[in-house]
């Protein structure tokens, strides 16, 4: 077994004071040799975080002790090598942003849905199955038949669904909404209740225990989940998928991109090569020798490490 444990963890719940809860909560990761970022907000917690599994443990028990955290929702998976390389808990006005007033997945959210039962429910002809991602997850994999919104952050999902709320929604008794890990989706349950769409249903721990919890055989899950973290995507059985990140624009890559001619290897994409500048190429190709230097030799260059993307995980 691996000797990485990885926790994507969140909780909607009521911190009257999160600031209060921010050094602790670093200096707990800290002393138990945790990494990874988490978020705070008046509206509860959402992260991931990576380390030995004594030491996730330790960190999930001072979570857990937290307001309304005993049952923090966690998905864990492992890897062979750390994917972070530093701690941050950080102070947010949302843990997940969607930028509209007045929802509070504390008080009302959609009803959850477990893995076992999400395939009933998405095959059922009256249920319209929504996904949550943004673009560039979903262009790597999803449910097959679910709508794509066609989003670039989770910020434009209010927007969408109000300007094409009749044409989604036509014909259909029930919403079914999923996302990586469980945040967006609830969060979005919430909203659509707050629009008086009340028939509504989200994955619960999202895609990530969807393809722990159901055989493949028995799947309706094409391709690969896009992941906030240096494993770039995984399959069935949380097992790492064949996706690679483009260092210069952050883009989850295939093997046909990296096939193209575009394609330089932490330099650009088939994705961002037409949008980067001779000189920003060169500034991406430096950096791309300096972090294959520093692997050499054993060590990390802050270069290499993966950007925030703003989806499930910070």
């Amino acid at each position: 077994m691996a000797d990485i444990r990885v926790a994507a963890l969140y909780r909607f719940t009521r911190f009257d004071d999160p600031a209060a809860l921010q050094k602790p909560l670093l200096a707990a990761c800290n002393a138990n040799g945790v990494r990874g970022t988490v978020l705070l907000a008046q509206e509860g917690i959402n992260g991931t975080i990576a380390g030995p599994p004594e030491g996730i443990e330790a960190v999930l028990a001072h979570i857990r002790a937290l307001p309304g955290c005993a049952e923090l929702d966690v998905k864990f998976s492992h890897g062979e090598a750390m994917p972070f390389h530093r701690t941050k808990v950080r102070l947010k006005r949302e843990i997940v942003t969607m930028g509209v007033d007045g929802i509070d997945p504390t008080r009302e959210v959609g009803s959850y849905v477990a893995p076992a039962d999400w395939n009933a429910l998405i095959d059922d002809p009256d249920t319209v199955v929504i996904d949550t991602r943004n673009d560039y997850e979903v262009a790597i994999g999803s449910f097959a038949g679910a709508v794509d919104p066609r989003t670039q952050s989770f910020r434009d999902f209010p927007a969408w669904f109000r300007d094409h709320r009749d044409e989604v929604l036509a014909g259909k008794k029930k919403v079914a909404m999923f996302c990586t890990g469980g945040i967006r989706c609830e969060k979005s349950t919430a909203f659509l209740k707050s629009e008086g769409v009340e028939d509504v249903y989200h994955l619960d721990g999202g895609i990530l225990r969807y393809l722990e919890e159901v055989p493949a055989e028995d799947s309706r899950w094409q391709g690969e989940c896009f992941v906030f973290d240096e494993r770039v995507a995984v399959t069935h059985g949380l097992d790492l998928g064949s996706h690679s990140l483009c260092r210069a624009c952050r883009m989850p890559l295939s093997e046909a991109d990296r096939a193209s001619d575009r394609f330089e290897e932490g330099v650009a994409c088939p994705h961002c090569h037409d949008a980067r500048t001779d000189e920003q190429r060169a500034n991406y190709a430096e950096r791309h020798r300096q972090a294959s230097l520093a692997e050499k030799r054993g060590k990390t260059h802050i270069g290499a490490v993966l950007g925030d993307k703003g989806g499930d995980t910070p």
